[in-house]
């Protein structure tokens, strides 16, 4: 008899969720999104099933720490319209790293996620803080070096 490989859709219910903390120090900015990316959405998991949410919880911190190359520091725009005529806001990397830093890596993450109600619901399980306080303690989050 002759055993055939099965492919396992795995369910909700069965997957089990860890907590990750990841320093955000330092590191290049789209190289960061891309693996905690990566880790959201549980690709580095061997039960990996699309069409559910099996990633971990990722807890970024230092994110006003963040490093970009180049010139983007200073050319990098994100763009917004407020749905009325003339409400095109541009603002700069730069004044995002001011005021918000937090919303730098939230945006680079959630464009690396699926679009619709999985990307939706993944990305509620990313916290991101500009500094190194954090209020996830009980959670018992691992450290995680990427």
């Amino acid at each position: 008899m002759k055993l055939e490989k099965i492919t396992r859709s795995v369910k909700a219910v069965e997957v089990e969720k860890k907590w990750y903390i990841v320093d955000a120090k330092d590191q290049v900015l789209g190289r960061l999104a891309s693996k905690v990316a990566r880790i959201l959405r549980g690709k580095h998991k061997p039960i990996f099933t699309p069409h559910v949410d099996c990633g971990d919880y990722i807890i970024v911190i230092n994110a006003a720490e963040v490093k970009v190359t180049g010139k983007r520091q200073d050319l990098k725009t994100y763009f917004h319209y407020s749905g009325y005529p003339g409400g095109a806001k541009f603002r700069t990397f730069k004044e995002y790293m001011q005021k918000h830093p937090e919303f730098v890596i939230e945006h680079a993450v959630k464009g690396m996620l699926p679009k619709g109600r999985l990307g939706r619901r993944i990305v509620k399980k990313l916290k991101v803080y500009a500094g190194e306080n954090h209020p996830h303690q009980a959670q018992r989050p691992e450290l995680l070096t990427l």
